[in-house]
């Protein structure tokens, strides 16, 4: 008997309720803490960039892509030593990494750019490229003019998505719990 999606959600409720749960902490966690939150959150982006650099980079000695190389190329150094200042410079403060950020968000956008215009002959759709380049450069300007504000914006948008994200969770996980249980209720 082959089991159905809807049973095999079911089986697993109480790990998606326990999802629920952490993201609704998390949450509030980031509200209630939201320069630590920064802090952690500008970590990851260091670790972010410096992967999407390091991968960039990969691709461009692998070729065989669409892309041009030298345009990965460029994008992967400016990834890796972005990466690089956020881990060896731990003393910079959150204020100085955020504009970093957005200057970063701004020179990626511009390559996004270039790089949809180069490929506008190459491949179809080149648009959401440049469109991302757009989002990148628009980011960017806001983080570098706004840095603090921006930057306890994006914290409790975070938040906020976290929480909501863990209340539909939670509430499908007891939905899937009334159905593992045969529509019985169940003692709470």
């Amino acid at each position: 008997m082959k089991a159905t999606l809807l049973h095999q959600l079911a089986q697993s409720w109480g790990w998606i309720l326990l999802r629920g749960i952490l993201a609704i902490l998390f949450g509030f966690m980031a509200f209630a803490w939201p320069l630590i939150t920064l802090q952690v959150l500008v970590i990851l982006y260091g670790a972010y960039v410096f992967i999407d650099g390091v991968s960039a980079v990969i691709a461009a000695i692998a070729g065989g892509t669409v892309v041009p190389r030298w345009w990965l190329a460029m994008i992967g150094a400016f990834g890796i030593i972005a990466g690089l200042a956020v881990f060896f410079w731990p003393g910079i403060t959150a204020l100085v990494l955020l504009i970093f950020i957005g200057v970063t968000s701004i020179v990626r956008g511009i390559f996004e750019i270039i790089g949809a215009i180069a490929l506008r002959k190459e491949i179809s759709n080149e648009w959401m490229l440049a469109l991302s380049g757009v989002a990148s450069v628009g980011f960017g300007v806001i983080m570098v003019l706004f840095p603090g504000s921006g930057a306890i914006a994006m914290v409790w948008v975070i938040a906020v998505y976290a929480v909501a994200f863990g209340l539909l969770l939670t509430g499908l996980a007891l939905r899937l719990r009334k159905h593992a249980h045969g529509g019985r209720p169940q003692p709470a």
